[in-house]
């Protein structure tokens, strides 16, 4: 099921916003001098093809954007911790300038829940009196909020609020609770006080517990969907995140201080940029279009050329990956974006010469950027993934086919930007078709020869917060059980088949692992040494340092660099094919177990939707805007409901 709507026109905060809000943070957050600790969790069990290398080697948006947010408002004494590189942290044991810290967040994905439900128990195990406040987050929370309070009334665990939304969201929050707080008290104290007011049902984008005298949830409130940022320029500035991340370690507790900035680029490669967000299209499998409100936001070429500059200076990253659901859907912000970077290369500047960049697109909107390529090169782009699903057309159809794949993936060649496609795996899709392309492999072989070096293939799986989501449950396409071992979250990242009605799902199983073995093979990375497909125009292209100096170097010197860069560009295909052969064998051990059980058979299937066993209602006593079809209801007393006046500024 989609997240709802908010009206027509409301859907964006104010210009502005932010800004503001930001700054009254400042004149406040000094005073409070709070100590926080945040967590992004992540499940070592999910370290496999596609999403090797930068799964632990790029910080992740999220909570780097929640700790430069902190670090914005005043809050400096705050730490970034990365199970990715932290795997033994314990919550219970951390201390931050020698105390319990006040505020404790977890940030998760779906696949990710079982290290977040972890944390989360660990941090409840801290003794009441000195327990920080637990605020969750993430993709995870934004869609399944109540997953993170517990309905066991002999094991109450759980999250003391739950943010469904961004960074607006969380200091909305933090404004209403330093507002309540009374000078160095808990902010648990301040934040009870808050809720029992009726305070937090003025922050839409809030799931919070009310709980009995013993601590068991009774019941969800809901304070409704977020308000959105329009113009991205406003939000804080990222750099100041990568100075907040704990160092790697075995240890439970925390380090005296975070990562030298001088050391960041060792354990983190690849820096995250937003740069746009939101997608036209509305794909059935695909949460994003209801989640951005059918919205199109972006950021400002200066203002994305600032971050990398700064970035790039401080910690001396050069690889930046875009988390864009479609970077040129606005063709108009796009070109903005390109020609801003693509002048300060222009002008010589050192960071946008020397840095390279990736992002996502669809095969439709690349084809209207033709004229437009050659520019976005310039200001950085290396590698492009595509949004290809399914050339046949058959999974959805988003103005792709065989032909304009071809036509993308050579223009793209020709302006010296890889093309990555990401396709999608389903029921009905054959693995290898004699006649047409409807095979997976037939279309690898065609996105091979088009000119890919990389790709992904997922089989697809529900997601939460799209159309199909609910109805994968009730008709029985979602998998509860193989072979008496439970579907974990775990299972869900699309390299597991969790959701099939193939008699024989195993063979979509063994069709993923055969599509990687085919594209990643010792055979295909020996001919590749050969006859290389990394060798596209600008793959060895010099920016840096500008022509003048490279002139003035000795005519030994120039040679060995443009050779090196020669051989760079032609090894970068045999490169990625040992990187993907190495990734199979490990894909092979993590995916083949379960194989082993879907063979064996005694497939059992949902009937129903994953829905939260803890009564949930909105902040009026209306249904809660994410509780999905089917959850408990509850009705606000009279002395809790949101007066009329509040109900309209929410």
């Amino acid at each position: 099921m989609e997240l709802p709507p908010r009206e027509r026109g409301d859907e964006l905060l104010p210009p502005g916003e932010m800004t503001r809000m930001r700054r009254r943070l400042r004149n406040v957050a000094a005073r409070h001098d709070l100590r926080t600790v945040i967590a992004c969790a992540f499940d070592h069990r999910t370290q496999m093809l596609p999403f090797l290398y930068a799964d632990t080697r790029m910080a992740p948006a999220g909570v780097r954007a929640i700790g430069a947010a902190m670090a914005d408002v005043g809050c400096h004494k705050t730490r970034i911790v990365l199970q990715q590189w932290n795997r033994n942290f314990r919550p219970s044991q951390m201390r931050l300038d020698g105390a319990v810290p006040d505020l404790f967040m977890v940030s998760s994905m779906l696949l990710h829940s079982a290290p977040c439900e972890a944390l989360i128990r660990d941090a409840c195990r801290i003794d009441p009196a000195r327990r920080p406040l637990v605020i969750a987050g993430g993709p995870k929370v934004i869609y399944e909020p109540w997953s993170v309070f517990s309905a066991e009334p002999e094991d109450p665990w759980g999250a003391d609020v739950a943010v469904t939304g961004e960074e607006y969201v969380l200091l909305s929050l933090l404004e209403v609770l330093l507002s309540y707080r009374a000078g160095r008290e808990p902010m648990r104290s301040a934040f009870r006080r808050a809720r029992d007011s009726g305070a937090l049902d003025e922050v839409p984008g809030l799931v919070y517990a009310r709980t009995d005298a013993g601590g068991v949830v009774e019941e969800l409130v809901d304070t409704g969907i977020q308000r959105l940022v329009g113009d991205l320029d406003e939000l804080p500035h990222p750099a100041p995140g990568y100075r907040l991340l704990e160092a790697p370690g075995n240890g439970a507790t925390l380090g005296p201080r975070a990562i030298p900035a001088n050391r960041v680029r060792k354990h983190a490669r690849l820096a995250s940029l937003v740069l746009t967000q939101g997608c036209r299209f509305g794909c059935h499998y695909c949460p994003i279009p209801a989640y951005n409100q059918r919205q199109l936001r972006a950021k400002s070429g200066q203002r994305i050329s600032d971050e990398i500059d700064r970035i790039f200076t401080e910690y001396g990253i050069g690889y930046f990956f875009g988390t864009d659901d479609n970077f040129f859907a606005d063709q108009r912000r796009a070109v903005e974006i390109a020609e801003t970077l693509a002048r300060k290369v222009d002008a010589g500047s050192r960071p946008h010469c020397k840095i390279r960049w990736a992002t996502e697109a669809t095969i439709h909107d690349t084809l209207k950027m033709r004229e437009h390529l050659s520019v976005v090169r310039k200001a950085g782009l290396w590698a492009l993934w595509l949004g290809v699903e399914d050339m046949s057309g058959e999974l959805v159809s988003k103005g792709q086919n065989a032909e304009k794949t071809a036509e993308a993936f050579r223009l793209l060649r020709e302006n010296g930007i890889f093309p990555v496609p990401m396709l999608m795996h389903h029921d009905s899709q054959p693995l290898y078709s004699w006649k047409g392309n409807r095979g997976l492999l037939n279309q690898l072989r065609l996105l091979r020869k088009a000119g890919a070096l990389y790709m992904q293939v997922l089989m697809l799986t529900p997601s939460p917060g799209s159309k199909s989501y609910e109805d994968a449950f009730t008709s029985g396409l979602a998998y509860e059980s193989v072979d008496g071992v439970p579907v974990e979250p775990v299972l869900t990242s699309g390299m597991h088949v969790v959701a099939s009605r193939h008699p024989r799902p195993w063979i979509k199983q063994l069709n993923l692992l055969a599509a990687y073995l085919y594209f990643f093979n010792p055979l295909r990375m020996l001919w590749a040494l050969v006859r290389s497909g990394s060798r596209i125009p600008l793959a060895d292209a010099e920016t840096w340092p500008p022509p003048a100096a490279r002139e003035a170097q000795p005519r030994r010197k120039r040679l060995a660099r443009r050779l090196k860069r020669k051989l760079r560009a032609h090894l970068g295909d045999a490169v990625v094919q040992a990187f993907g052969t190495w990734g199979v064998l490990l894909t092979l051990r993590r995916t083949l177990g379960w194989t082993y059980h879907m063979m064996r058979g005694d497939v059992r299937r949902h009937t129903r939707a994953p829905t939260s066993a803890i009564p949930m209602r909105s902040a009026d006593g209306g249904p809660a805007s994410h509780a999905l079809p089917g959850t408990p209801t509850s009705t606000a007393p009279a002395a809790v409901r949101m007066p009329e006046a509040r109900k309209k500024t929410a």
